[in-house]
């Protein structure tokens, strides 16, 4: 048998400028609106110090610059000048983005919505989509024991489209659907028939007999933010066997969960989407593999 060299000798034998190598630098940033409180930059940026990487992560607020989802394709062409790596997209681009992306991946393509954009060195855009992997992941953490037989989701956005993508995979039977926008949610019911099988997801009119109906209920929509308070429901639907998720993660507990915690809830918020949709982005962004538990340690000491 040859005897394996120890480790000390393994290193020694090592070149000596691959000791001294500096950090790949990574420059990366979130598209959105209302986006100064956003935990990314520093979640990003912990984690990427804790591999040995310069990054930088920048927020592009749409709002603080005085732009509107028109600004998009000047936004993405500038990211390429200046050498991005990557884009996190947010509220309320990830679906009028998509006409400006070079590439989509299956994820992003099947969901019509965008949330992570990798600027190739060769200039091209590839759209991806981890807020489904990162809703889903959260859900197995916190909620992987309660009833999911029927669902009612409220938001049929680009952050919905990506909901219901995971509530489904993670064995929903019949997900309801509802949304301002009677057309959109009936939309993306029809996406969701279409690849899951007949009956899988409807789009309801009636938000009170959705929620009775139901064991769980999802909060897909912007109702809830900083920026949006409030609540998207009338509290007296809600009840103690229902158990309540929000993608919003500032406030950390929004209204909806604050109440709905009162009166017995499950609850669970939206920060655990957003950690798992960073460590798909992150991955994307380094083709590094981030340490999850790690920045979920960052993300809850912010």
């Amino acid at each position: 048998m040859v005897e394996q060299p120890s480790t000390a000798l393994r290193e020694r034998r090592r070149p000596a400028a691959q000791a001294n190598e500096p950090p790949r630098s990574v420059l990366a940033g979130l598209i959105g609106s209302a986006i100064k409180a956003s935990h990314m930059p520093r979640l990003h940026e912990q984690e990427g110090a804790a591999q040995g990487l310069a990054y930088v992560y920048r927020l592009i607020d749409l709002d603080a610059l005085g732009l509107t989802v028109a600004a998009l394709p000047e936004l993405i062409s500038a990211a390429r000048r200046f050498g991005f790596n990557g884009l996190n997209i947010t509220y309320p681009c990830k679906q009028s983005i998509i006409p400006f992306i070079d590439e989509l991946s299956d994820d992003a393509r099947a969901l019509g919505a965008v949330n992570t954009v990798v600027c190739a060195s060769d200039g091209r855009t590839v759209g991806h989509n981890t807020d489904w992997s990162g809703f889903a992941e959260s859900f197995r953490r916190e909620l992987s024991d309660v009833p999911r037989r029927r669902v009612a989701q409220l938001g049929a956005g680009g952050a919905g489209a990506a909901v219901a993508q995971a509530l489904i995979s993670l064995g929903t039977a019949e997900l309801a659907i509802v949304d301002r926008d009677q057309n959109r949610a009936g939309q993306l019911a029809f996406d969701i028939c279409s690849r899951f099988g007949a009956g899988r997801a409807i789009a309801s009119r009636d938000m009170s007999r959705a929620i009775a109906d139901a064991d769980g209920l999802v909060n897909a929509t912007p109702v809830g933010m900083v920026k949006h308070p409030g609540t998207p429901i009338d509290p007296a639907l809600l009840r103690p066997d229902l158990w309540v998720a929000d993608i919003i993660y500032f406030p950390r507990e929004t209204e909806l969960l604050r109440t709905a915690r009162s009166i017995g809830c499950r609850t669970m918020g939206g920060g655990g989407m957003a950690v798992f949709q960073a460590v798909g982005a992150f991955r994307l962004f380094t083709g590094r593999e981030p340490d999850a538990d790690r920045m979920i340690r960052h993300f809850h000491s912010l």
